[in-house]
Protein backbone atom coordinates (compact mmCIF):
# COMPACT_ATOMS: atom_id res chain seq x y z
CA UNK A 1 0.00 0.00 0.00
CA UNK A 2 2.34 2.30 1.37
CA UNK A 3 4.33 1.79 -2.41
CA UNK A 4 1.13 2.58 -4.38
CA UNK A 5 0.41 5.47 -2.27
CA UNK A 6 3.94 6.76 -3.44
CA UNK A 7 3.73 6.08 -6.92
CA UNK A 8 -0.29 7.92 -6.87
CA UNK A 9 1.38 10.89 -5.36
CA UNK A 10 4.42 11.18 -7.74
CA UNK A 11 1.34 11.39 -10.71
CA UNK A 12 -0.40 13.95 -9.25
CA UNK A 13 0.26 17.39 -10.36
CA UNK A 14 2.58 19.60 -8.31
CA UNK A 15 1.89 22.62 -7.63
CA UNK A 16 3.76 25.09 -9.97
CA UNK A 17 7.21 25.48 -8.92
CA UNK A 18 6.99 23.12 -5.92
CA UNK A 19 9.15 20.28 -8.33
CA UNK A 20 11.93 22.58 -8.57
CA UNK A 21 11.77 23.72 -5.00
CA UNK A 22 11.83 20.20 -3.64
CA UNK A 23 14.47 19.32 -6.05
CA UNK A 24 16.62 22.46 -5.37
CA UNK A 25 15.66 21.52 -1.39
CA UNK A 26 17.67 17.98 -1.75
CA UNK A 27 20.49 19.22 -4.00
CA UNK A 28 21.36 21.29 -1.06
CA UNK A 29 20.84 19.15 1.22
CA UNK A 30 23.17 16.74 -0.35
CA UNK A 31 25.74 19.44 -1.25
CA UNK A 32 27.79 20.45 1.88
CA UNK A 33 28.04 16.43 2.62
CA UNK A 34 28.96 15.83 -0.77
CA UNK A 35 31.50 18.62 -0.72
CA UNK A 36 33.01 17.62 2.91
CA UNK A 37 33.41 14.34 1.85
CA UNK A 38 35.17 15.85 -1.74
CA UNK A 39 37.64 17.30 0.12
CA UNK A 40 38.24 14.91 2.91
CA UNK A 41 39.54 12.69 -0.36
CA UNK A 42 41.65 15.38 -1.73
CA UNK A 43 43.20 15.51 1.59
CA UNK A 44 43.33 12.02 2.31
CA UNK A 45 45.33 11.14 -1.26
CA UNK A 46 47.91 13.56 0.09
CA UNK A 47 47.65 13.28 3.43
CA UNK A 48 47.99 9.41 3.80
CA UNK A 49 51.40 8.95 1.75
CA UNK A 50 53.14 11.90 3.03
CA UNK A 51 52.25 10.19 6.77
CA UNK A 52 53.78 6.90 5.60
CA UNK A 53 56.65 8.51 4.24
CA UNK A 54 57.37 10.15 7.34
CA UNK A 55 56.78 7.06 9.58
CA UNK A 56 58.63 4.88 7.46
CA UNK A 57 61.88 7.62 7.74
CA UNK A 58 61.38 8.01 11.38
CA UNK A 59 60.76 4.06 11.28
CA UNK A 60 64.72 3.53 10.04
CA UNK A 61 65.42 5.58 13.04
CA UNK A 62 63.66 3.82 15.55
CA UNK A 63 64.67 0.26 13.67
CA UNK A 64 68.72 1.30 14.54
CA UNK A 65 68.00 2.61 18.02
CA UNK A 66 66.03 -0.53 18.97
CA UNK A 67 69.20 -2.56 17.89
CA UNK A 68 71.49 -0.70 19.56
CA UNK A 69 69.90 -0.74 22.20
CA UNK A 70 69.20 -4.11 22.93
CA UNK A 71 72.97 -4.57 22.14
CA UNK A 72 74.31 -1.81 24.63
CA UNK A 73 73.10 0.36 27.06
CA UNK A 74 75.87 2.99 26.59
CA UNK A 75 75.32 2.98 22.87
CA UNK A 76 71.48 3.55 23.32
CA UNK A 77 71.86 6.53 25.15
CA UNK A 78 75.04 7.81 22.87
CA UNK A 79 72.63 7.38 19.95
CA UNK A 80 69.83 9.12 21.46
CA UNK A 81 72.17 11.69 22.97
CA UNK A 82 73.51 12.62 19.13
CA UNK A 83 70.20 11.72 17.20
CA UNK A 84 68.18 13.95 19.60
CA UNK A 85 70.21 16.66 19.78
CA UNK A 86 72.51 17.38 16.19
CA UNK A 87 70.62 14.87 13.62
CA UNK A 88 67.58 16.45 15.01
CA UNK A 89 68.52 19.81 14.81
CA UNK A 90 69.38 18.94 11.37
CA UNK A 91 66.64 16.70 10.55
CA UNK A 92 64.34 19.81 11.28
CA UNK A 93 66.47 22.19 8.96
CA UNK A 94 65.98 19.69 6.36
CA UNK A 95 62.50 19.44 7.14
CA UNK A 96 61.42 23.23 7.22
CA UNK A 97 63.55 24.62 4.22
CA UNK A 98 61.72 21.59 1.94
CA UNK A 99 58.34 23.47 3.34
CA UNK A 100 59.42 26.59 0.73
CA UNK A 101 59.81 23.66 -2.20
CA UNK A 102 56.11 22.54 -0.51
CA UNK A 103 54.80 26.18 -0.90
CA UNK A 104 56.39 27.12 -4.34
CA UNK A 105 55.25 23.78 -5.89
CA UNK A 106 52.04 23.82 -4.44
CA UNK A 107 50.86 27.43 -5.39
CA UNK A 108 52.58 27.16 -8.97
CA UNK A 109 50.32 23.77 -9.17
CA UNK A 110 47.46 25.77 -8.61
CA UNK A 111 47.91 28.55 -10.96
CA UNK A 112 48.50 25.94 -13.63
CA UNK A 113 52.53 26.87 -13.86
CA UNK A 114 53.67 23.46 -13.92
CA UNK A 115 57.02 24.54 -16.12
CA UNK A 116 58.16 25.98 -13.13
CA UNK A 117 58.25 23.27 -10.55
CA UNK A 118 61.21 21.20 -11.31
CA UNK A 119 63.19 24.83 -11.45
CA UNK A 120 61.93 25.10 -8.00
CA UNK A 121 62.80 21.62 -7.03
CA UNK A 122 66.69 22.00 -8.44
CA UNK A 123 66.96 25.26 -6.62
CA UNK A 124 65.93 23.52 -3.21
CA UNK A 125 68.60 21.37 -3.74
CA UNK A 126 71.32 23.58 -4.72
CA UNK A 127 70.20 25.72 -1.49
CA UNK A 128 69.81 22.83 0.68
CA UNK A 129 73.18 21.57 -0.09
CA UNK A 130 75.22 23.93 0.28
CA UNK A 131 73.33 24.54 4.06
CA UNK A 132 73.54 21.33 5.28
CA UNK A 133 77.73 21.45 4.20
CA UNK A 134 77.92 24.48 6.65
CA UNK A 135 76.14 22.75 9.35
CA UNK A 136 78.38 19.67 8.92
CA UNK A 137 80.96 20.92 11.59
CA UNK A 138 78.41 20.68 14.09
CA UNK A 139 78.01 16.66 13.63
CA UNK A 140 81.85 16.06 13.21
CA UNK A 141 82.74 18.22 16.21
CA UNK A 142 79.81 16.52 18.25
CA UNK A 143 81.60 14.30 21.02
CA UNK A 144 83.96 17.49 21.66
CA UNK A 145 80.96 19.98 21.69
CA UNK A 146 79.04 17.89 24.21
CA UNK A 147 80.92 17.08 26.57
CA UNK A 148 82.21 21.39 26.44
CA UNK A 149 78.72 21.17 27.73
CA UNK A 150 79.40 18.71 30.74
CA UNK A 151 77.85 15.69 29.07
CA UNK A 152 78.82 12.53 30.56
CA UNK A 153 82.17 11.40 29.23
CA UNK A 154 81.82 7.98 28.38
CA UNK A 155 78.55 8.55 26.42
CA UNK A 156 79.50 11.17 24.22
CA UNK A 157 83.37 8.90 23.94
CA UNK A 158 80.90 6.73 21.95
CA UNK A 159 79.38 9.57 20.18
CA UNK A 160 82.70 10.22 18.38
CA UNK A 161 82.71 6.36 17.28
CA UNK A 162 78.87 6.95 15.84
CA UNK A 163 78.80 10.63 13.71
CA UNK A 164 80.79 9.39 10.37
CA UNK A 165 77.40 6.67 10.49
CA UNK A 166 75.42 10.08 10.15
CA UNK A 167 76.51 12.08 7.57
CA UNK A 168 76.10 10.08 4.12
CA UNK A 169 71.92 9.73 6.09
CA UNK A 170 72.22 13.27 6.61
CA UNK A 171 73.08 13.96 3.06
CA UNK A 172 70.12 12.18 1.83
CA UNK A 173 67.70 14.10 3.49
CA UNK A 174 68.21 16.45 1.28
CA UNK A 175 66.96 14.87 -1.60
CA UNK A 176 64.15 12.78 0.13
CA UNK A 177 62.44 15.80 1.34
CA UNK A 178 62.42 18.17 -1.45
CA UNK A 179 61.56 15.17 -3.64
CA UNK A 180 58.75 14.35 -1.52
CA UNK A 181 57.09 17.83 -1.11
CA UNK A 182 57.27 18.08 -5.51
CA UNK A 183 55.52 14.93 -5.85
CA UNK A 184 53.05 15.75 -3.10
CA UNK A 185 52.01 19.17 -4.51
CA UNK A 186 51.29 17.68 -8.09
CA UNK A 187 49.30 14.89 -6.06
CA UNK A 188 51.70 11.85 -7.15
CA UNK A 189 53.26 11.26 -3.82
CA UNK A 190 51.67 7.79 -4.05
CA UNK A 191 54.80 6.24 -5.08
CA UNK A 192 56.65 7.87 -2.07
CA UNK A 193 54.82 6.01 0.16
CA UNK A 194 55.45 2.76 -1.51
CA UNK A 195 59.48 3.42 -2.18
CA UNK A 196 59.27 4.40 1.68
CA UNK A 197 57.36 1.07 2.91
CA UNK A 198 60.32 -0.90 0.90
CA UNK A 199 63.05 0.88 2.15
CA UNK A 200 62.05 0.25 5.68
CA UNK A 201 61.83 -3.45 4.72
CA UNK A 202 64.77 -3.23 3.62
CA UNK A 203 66.59 -1.56 6.22
CA UNK A 204 64.87 -4.02 9.05
CA UNK A 205 66.34 -6.60 6.75
CA UNK A 206 70.07 -5.23 6.30
CA UNK A 207 70.10 -4.36 10.00
CA UNK A 208 69.04 -7.72 11.17
CA UNK A 209 71.88 -9.06 9.25
CA UNK A 210 74.36 -6.97 10.01
CA UNK A 211 73.91 -6.66 13.69
CA UNK A 212 72.52 -10.29 14.51
CA UNK A 213 73.87 -12.70 11.96
CA UNK A 214 77.50 -10.31 11.18
CA UNK A 215 77.68 -9.05 14.80
CA UNK A 216 78.59 -5.50 13.57
CA UNK A 217 76.44 -4.16 16.79
CA UNK A 218 76.15 -0.51 16.32
CA UNK A 219 78.03 -0.30 13.35
CA UNK A 220 75.35 -2.59 11.25
CA UNK A 221 72.61 -0.73 12.55
CA UNK A 222 73.73 2.66 11.06
CA UNK A 223 74.75 0.63 8.07
CA UNK A 224 71.34 -0.27 7.78
CA UNK A 225 69.96 3.30 8.49
CA UNK A 226 72.13 4.23 5.42
CA UNK A 227 71.19 1.78 2.65
CA UNK A 228 67.77 2.19 3.14
CA UNK A 229 67.91 5.85 3.01
CA UNK A 230 69.48 5.99 0.04
CA UNK A 231 67.84 3.25 -1.43
CA UNK A 232 64.67 5.54 -1.82
CA UNK A 233 66.68 8.84 -2.69
CA UNK A 234 67.54 6.27 -5.85
CA UNK A 235 64.27 5.15 -6.32
CA UNK A 236 62.87 9.19 -6.26
CA UNK A 237 65.38 9.44 -8.63
CA UNK A 238 64.48 7.14 -10.78
CA UNK A 239 60.68 7.52 -10.78
CA UNK A 240 61.13 11.98 -11.36
CA UNK A 241 63.85 11.22 -14.11
CA UNK A 242 62.12 8.26 -15.76
CA UNK A 243 59.43 10.49 -17.15
CA UNK A 244 56.38 9.88 -14.39
CA UNK A 245 56.43 13.37 -14.25
CA UNK A 246 56.62 14.58 -18.02
CA UNK A 247 55.17 18.07 -17.26
CA UNK A 248 57.03 19.27 -14.48
CA UNK A 249 60.10 18.05 -14.98
CA UNK A 250 61.66 18.85 -18.16
CA UNK A 251 65.55 18.36 -17.39
CA UNK A 252 68.03 20.07 -15.25
CA UNK A 253 68.22 23.68 -16.67
CA UNK A 254 70.72 26.40 -16.02
CA UNK A 255 67.41 28.55 -14.76
CA UNK A 256 67.75 26.76 -11.46
CA UNK A 257 70.78 29.27 -10.59
CA UNK A 258 68.51 32.16 -10.88
CA UNK A 259 66.70 33.55 -7.78
CA UNK A 260 68.34 31.62 -5.85
CA UNK A 261 68.42 34.64 -2.98
CA UNK A 262 64.83 34.56 -2.98
CA UNK A 263 64.63 30.66 -2.44
CA UNK A 264 67.24 30.69 0.08
CA UNK A 265 65.64 33.65 2.14
CA UNK A 266 62.20 31.66 1.80
CA UNK A 267 64.15 28.27 2.73
CA UNK A 268 65.91 29.69 5.41
CA UNK A 269 62.59 31.04 7.00
CA UNK A 270 61.07 27.62 6.71
CA UNK A 271 63.89 25.96 8.01
CA UNK A 272 64.09 27.98 11.03
CA UNK A 273 59.96 27.99 11.65
CA UNK A 274 60.30 23.96 12.12
CA UNK A 275 63.71 23.62 13.24
CA UNK A 276 63.28 26.06 16.56
CA UNK A 277 60.55 22.81 17.20
CA UNK A 278 63.24 20.39 16.87
CA UNK A 279 66.13 22.35 18.41
CA UNK A 280 63.47 22.69 21.41
CA UNK A 281 63.47 18.83 22.08
CA UNK A 282 67.06 18.97 21.26
CA UNK A 283 67.70 20.67 24.22
CA UNK A 284 65.09 19.39 26.76
CA UNK A 285 67.62 15.73 25.84
CA UNK A 286 70.01 18.25 26.68
CA UNK A 287 68.96 19.35 30.19
CA UNK A 288 67.79 15.41 30.82
CA UNK A 289 71.37 14.42 30.73
CA UNK A 290 71.82 16.79 33.54
CA UNK A 291 69.47 15.26 36.22
CA UNK A 292 70.27 12.62 38.66
CA UNK A 293 70.71 9.24 36.99
CA UNK A 294 71.21 10.63 33.27
CA UNK A 295 71.36 7.02 31.46
CA UNK A 296 67.93 6.23 32.64
CA UNK A 297 66.57 10.41 32.12
CA UNK A 298 68.07 10.59 29.06
CA UNK A 299 66.57 7.03 27.40
CA UNK A 300 63.60 7.71 28.85
CA UNK A 301 62.96 10.62 28.06
CA UNK A 302 64.53 10.36 24.28
CA UNK A 303 61.89 7.23 24.21
CA UNK A 304 58.58 9.46 25.30
CA UNK A 305 60.04 11.52 22.37
CA UNK A 306 60.01 8.90 19.49
CA UNK A 307 56.57 8.32 20.86
CA UNK A 308 55.93 11.98 20.57
CA UNK A 309 57.52 12.52 17.09
CA UNK A 310 55.86 8.91 15.79
CA UNK A 311 52.17 10.59 16.03
CA UNK A 312 53.35 13.93 14.85
CA UNK A 313 54.71 13.00 11.69
CA UNK A 314 51.13 11.39 10.93
CA UNK A 315 50.24 15.18 11.52
CA UNK A 316 52.82 15.95 9.49
CA UNK A 317 51.71 14.27 6.90
CA UNK A 318 48.13 16.35 7.60
CA UNK A 319 50.25 19.66 7.68
CA UNK A 320 51.33 18.67 4.02
CA UNK A 321 47.88 18.09 2.72
CA UNK A 322 46.79 21.41 4.53
CA UNK A 323 49.82 23.41 3.01
CA UNK A 324 48.77 21.67 -0.43
CA UNK A 325 45.48 22.42 -0.16
CA UNK A 326 45.76 25.78 0.76
CA UNK A 327 48.72 26.50 -1.69
CA UNK A 328 46.36 25.26 -4.55
CA UNK A 329 43.65 27.31 -4.17
CA UNK A 330 45.39 30.41 -3.45
CA UNK A 331 46.94 29.33 -6.21
CA UNK A 332 43.74 29.33 -8.01
CA UNK A 333 42.40 32.26 -6.35
CA UNK A 334 39.15 30.71 -4.36
CA UNK A 335 39.57 31.97 -0.82
CA UNK A 336 36.48 30.38 -0.16
CA UNK A 337 37.57 27.01 -0.18
CA UNK A 338 40.71 27.48 1.50
CA UNK A 339 38.54 28.78 4.67
CA UNK A 340 36.61 25.08 3.57
CA UNK A 341 39.53 23.39 3.29
CA UNK A 342 41.37 24.62 7.06
CA UNK A 343 38.14 23.19 8.70
CA UNK A 344 37.75 19.98 7.25
CA UNK A 345 41.61 19.00 7.62
CA UNK A 346 41.57 20.52 10.96
CA UNK A 347 38.26 18.73 11.92
CA UNK A 348 39.58 15.42 11.21
CA UNK A 349 43.19 15.70 12.57
CA UNK A 350 41.53 16.90 15.77
CA UNK A 351 40.02 13.59 15.35
CA UNK A 352 42.90 11.62 15.23
CA UNK A 353 44.46 12.88 18.13
CA UNK A 354 41.74 12.17 20.46
CA UNK A 355 42.42 8.54 19.35
CA UNK A 356 45.96 8.70 19.97
CA UNK A 357 45.60 10.45 23.24
CA UNK A 358 43.82 7.62 24.63
CA UNK A 359 46.07 4.92 22.78
CA UNK A 360 49.59 6.94 24.66
CA UNK A 361 47.35 6.51 28.36
CA UNK A 362 46.88 2.59 27.98
CA UNK A 363 49.96 1.54 26.11
CA UNK A 364 52.89 4.14 26.91
CA UNK A 365 54.86 1.90 29.64
CA UNK A 366 54.70 -1.26 27.43
CA UNK A 367 56.21 0.73 24.11
CA UNK A 368 59.16 1.34 26.07
CA UNK A 369 60.04 -2.40 26.25
CA UNK A 370 60.54 -1.74 22.41
CA UNK A 371 63.91 0.09 22.78
CA UNK A 372 64.96 -1.07 26.40
CA UNK A 373 64.74 -4.02 28.64
CA UNK A 374 64.89 -1.86 31.46
CA UNK A 375 62.34 -1.63 34.45
CA UNK A 376 63.46 1.32 35.44
CA UNK A 377 63.52 2.99 32.21
CA UNK A 378 59.79 1.80 31.93
CA UNK A 379 58.64 2.94 34.84
CA UNK A 380 59.80 6.54 33.97
CA UNK A 381 58.19 6.88 30.55
CA UNK A 382 55.02 5.17 32.36
CA UNK A 383 55.38 8.36 34.75
CA UNK A 384 55.47 10.42 32.04
CA UNK A 385 51.84 8.87 30.08
CA UNK A 386 50.09 11.56 31.23
CA UNK A 387 51.57 14.52 30.00
CA UNK A 388 52.41 12.66 27.14
CA UNK A 389 48.62 12.15 25.93
CA UNK A 390 47.93 16.22 26.31
CA UNK A 391 50.88 16.91 24.16
CA UNK A 392 49.67 14.61 21.67
CA UNK A 393 45.94 15.93 21.39
CA UNK A 394 47.72 19.27 21.17
CA UNK A 395 50.05 18.36 18.37
CA UNK A 396 47.06 17.64 15.73
CA UNK A 397 45.95 21.26 16.10
CA UNK A 398 49.03 22.69 15.53
CA UNK A 399 50.65 21.33 12.87
CA UNK A 400 47.59 21.75 10.42
CA UNK A 401 47.57 25.51 11.79
CA UNK A 402 51.76 25.58 10.84
CA UNK A 403 50.52 23.97 7.38
CA UNK A 404 47.93 26.78 6.30
CA UNK A 405 50.56 29.22 7.17
CA UNK A 406 52.98 27.26 5.32
CA UNK A 407 50.84 27.17 1.88
CA UNK A 408 50.43 31.06 2.51
CA UNK A 409 53.88 31.47 2.21
CA UNK A 410 54.13 32.96 6.76
CA UNK A 411 56.83 31.13 7.40
CA UNK A 412 58.54 34.08 8.95
CA UNK A 413 55.22 34.62 11.00
CA UNK A 414 55.17 30.87 12.48
CA UNK A 415 59.05 31.44 12.83
CA UNK A 416 58.54 34.15 15.24
CA UNK A 417 56.07 32.08 16.88
CA UNK A 418 57.79 29.39 17.93
CA UNK A 419 60.52 31.80 19.06
CA UNK A 420 58.45 33.08 21.85
CA UNK A 421 56.41 30.26 22.65
CA UNK A 422 59.33 27.84 22.90
CA UNK A 423 62.37 29.42 24.10
CA UNK A 424 60.08 32.78 26.15
CA UNK A 425 57.75 30.19 27.73
CA UNK A 426 58.26 26.18 27.43
CA UNK A 427 62.71 26.53 28.35
CA UNK A 428 62.31 28.77 31.23
CA UNK A 429 59.48 27.25 32.38
CA UNK A 430 60.69 23.84 31.87
CA UNK A 431 63.84 24.73 33.75
CA UNK A 432 61.72 26.05 36.78
CA UNK A 433 59.21 23.32 37.55
CA UNK A 434 62.75 20.63 36.74
CA UNK A 435 65.30 22.09 39.11
CA UNK A 436 63.13 24.27 41.50
CA UNK A 437 60.27 21.77 42.47
CA UNK A 438 62.64 18.81 41.34
CA UNK A 439 60.28 17.24 39.29
CA UNK A 440 62.91 15.30 36.74
CA UNK A 441 61.66 14.53 33.38
CA UNK A 442 57.99 15.21 33.92
CA UNK A 443 59.30 19.13 34.50
CA UNK A 444 60.74 18.97 31.49
CA UNK A 445 58.20 17.60 29.66
CA UNK A 446 55.45 19.85 31.07
CA UNK A 447 57.72 22.92 29.62
CA UNK A 448 57.04 21.64 26.06
CA UNK A 449 53.79 21.36 26.78
CA UNK A 450 53.08 25.21 27.71
CA UNK A 451 55.70 25.85 25.06
CA UNK A 452 52.95 23.46 22.35
CA UNK A 453 49.80 25.26 23.84
CA UNK A 454 50.94 28.98 23.86
CA UNK A 455 51.74 28.13 20.02
CA UNK A 456 48.38 26.60 19.24
CA UNK A 457 46.77 29.56 20.70
CA UNK A 458 48.79 32.32 18.82
CA UNK A 459 48.50 30.58 15.44
CA UNK A 460 44.49 30.14 16.18
CA UNK A 461 44.00 33.76 16.13
CA UNK A 462 46.50 34.77 12.98
CA UNK A 463 44.69 31.83 10.86
CA UNK A 464 41.38 33.50 12.72
CA UNK A 465 42.25 36.98 11.61
CA UNK A 466 44.01 36.51 8.18
CA UNK A 467 42.63 37.98 5.00
CA UNK A 468 42.53 35.39 2.38
CA UNK A 469 41.12 37.71 -0.04
CA UNK A 470 44.26 39.37 0.27
CA UNK A 471 46.36 35.89 0.52
CA UNK A 472 44.96 35.18 -2.92
CA UNK A 473 46.44 38.84 -4.23
CA UNK A 474 49.76 38.37 -3.04
CA UNK A 475 50.49 34.67 -4.47
CA UNK A 476 49.16 36.06 -7.81
CA UNK A 477 51.91 38.93 -7.39
CA UNK A 478 54.49 36.16 -6.39
CA UNK A 479 53.45 33.63 -9.19
CA UNK A 480 54.12 36.58 -11.66
CA UNK A 481 57.50 37.14 -10.19
CA UNK A 482 58.65 33.91 -9.44
CA UNK A 483 57.39 32.50 -12.90
CA UNK A 484 59.17 31.34 -16.10
CA UNK A 485 58.26 31.42 -19.46
CA UNK A 486 57.38 27.81 -20.57
CA UNK A 487 59.07 25.99 -22.90
CA UNK A 488 56.36 25.13 -25.65
CA UNK A 489 52.57 27.04 -25.28
CA UNK A 490 50.49 23.71 -25.72
CA UNK A 491 48.09 23.08 -22.93
CA UNK A 492 48.73 20.02 -20.29
CA UNK A 493 46.69 17.64 -19.33
CA UNK A 494 47.69 17.50 -15.89
CA UNK A 495 45.02 18.86 -14.38
CA UNK A 496 42.56 17.20 -16.53
CA UNK A 497 44.14 13.30 -15.36
CA UNK A 498 43.59 15.14 -11.68
CA UNK A 499 40.19 15.15 -12.33
CA UNK A 500 39.35 11.93 -13.67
Amino acid sequence: MSTQGEMEERLLPEPEGSGAKGQSSNIESLYPRTKVWGEIRKMLRIALPSSLFRMNSFGSIIVAQAFIGHSSELGLAAYALLQSTFIRFLYGLMSGMSSATETLCGQAYGAEQYHTMGIYLQRSWIVDMVVTTLFLPFIVFAGPILRLLGQNVEITRTVDKIYPWMIPYVYSLIFTMTMQMYLQAQMRNAIVGVLSTLSLALDLLVTWWCVSVMGMGISGALLGLNVSSWGMVLGEFVYVFGGWCPFTWTGFSTAAFVDLIPMLKLSISSGFMICLEYWYMSILVLMAGYTKDANIAISAFSICQYIYTWELNICLGFLGAACVRVANELGKGDEAAVRFSIKVILSVSILMGVIFSVLCLGFCGQISYLFSDSKEVSGAVNGLSMILAVSILLNSIQPILSGVAVGAGMQSIVAVVNLVSYYAVGIPLGLIVTYVFHLGVKGLWSGLLAGIAIQTLILCCIIYKTDWELEVKKTKERMKVWSLKPSNEESNPIRENERT
